[in-house]
């Protein structure tokens, strides 16, 4: 498991984190969210060593993080790092070749990995010359090659088509599960929603939500769709019900509690047919766009 404990950090006068605490679990993936400038990329950079904290520690595997585990970590920064006019396979064999991999493992690792990419044909080319979609594989490819204990990635998905987000979904699934923690940061919620065991909210350089997915939606605001034919519009009338959207026979409603609930479902048998009363699971992208407000 991975750690994060009070991390503060400071520029000049601007305090960007602000005692951020959280925990990136070894039994899946953690989407880190939030708009940008929130503090995302400071906390990872942080994570791998690239910025100092004014305050707080960062565990794994609960001893305090040392250079030693860095070294075996993957990290996708924001601003990719790789080099534009070298060949794709030479670079991903070097950057193998310094995690400790030799150089025959590094090629053999390379190729398996962009042929799981889609880009097995690109090898000779020089990064400079592929799409800002192909450059994106070869990065993360990068941060995989020597199959890291944890996996920081800034952005993972930007830029990528939906069958090379399938082919990254379902590479860093498998990483996960052997207890690699992974934690990705990502505006694309839907992504967050699909992939995520785990959710950390940060807004203001403070972390507002953070939890497993089923304990975050058990934590969101409750809502029902009732469908009750030909119109739902009268449940606008009804004390104890909040209701968010009507569409002719469809609502979707909040209700006070549980007895308000019970009274509106005989309510509507008595008015007429229910074809739907049910609890309406919110997405992870709900729950975000709650906890910022």
């Amino acid at each position: 498991m991975l750690e994060v404990q009070s991390l503060t950090r400071r520029f000049g006068d601007r305090t960007v984190l602000d005692e951020v605490s959280f925990a990136v679990p070894a039994d899946g993936m953690t989407g880190f969210v939030g708009a940008n400038g929130a503090g995302k990329t400071t906390t990872m950079r942080i994570i791998m060593g690239v910025l100092k904290s004014h305050s707080g520690t960062v565990y794994f595997n609960g001893t305090q993080l040392a250079d030693t585990d860095r070294a075996r970590f993957g990290y996708m920064p924001e601003e990719r790092g790789l080099y534009p006019k070298q060949q794709v396979l030479d670079q991903l064999q070097y950057l193998g070749q310094l995690h400790g991999m030799s150089r025959a493992d590094a090629r053999t690792e390379a190729l398996q990995l962009l042929d799981r990419f889609g880009i097995a044909d690109r090898t000779k080319d020089k990064l400079e010359s592929l799409s800002l979609g192909n450059q994106q594989r070869v990065q993360v490819a990068a941060s995989l090659m020597h199959h890291p204990t944890a996996l920081i990635l800034d952005e993972p998905f930007s830029g990528l088509d939906p069958l090379a987000v399938d082919s990254m979904t379902s590479l860093l699934a498998e990483r996960a599960a052997t207890g690699v923690p992974i934690l990705f940061s990502s505006h694309q919620l839907d992504l967050i929603d699909a992939l995520c065991d785990n959710l950390v909210v940060l807004a203001g350089g403070k972390i507002v939500a953070s939890g497993t997915a089923t304990a975050l939606r058990a934590r969101a605001s409750a809502k029902h769709v009732v469908v009750t034919p030909p119109d739902a519009g009268w449940l606008r009338e009804q004390p104890g019900v909040r209701v968010l959207d009507v569409a002719g026979p469809r609502a979707l409603v909040e209700f006070d509690d549980e007895g308000t609930a019970q009274r509106i479902l005989r309510t509507a048998v008595d008015r007429g047919a229910v074809t739907e009363f049910a609890p309406q699971r919110p997405s992870l992208a709900e729950i975000y766009r709650e906890v910022i407000r």
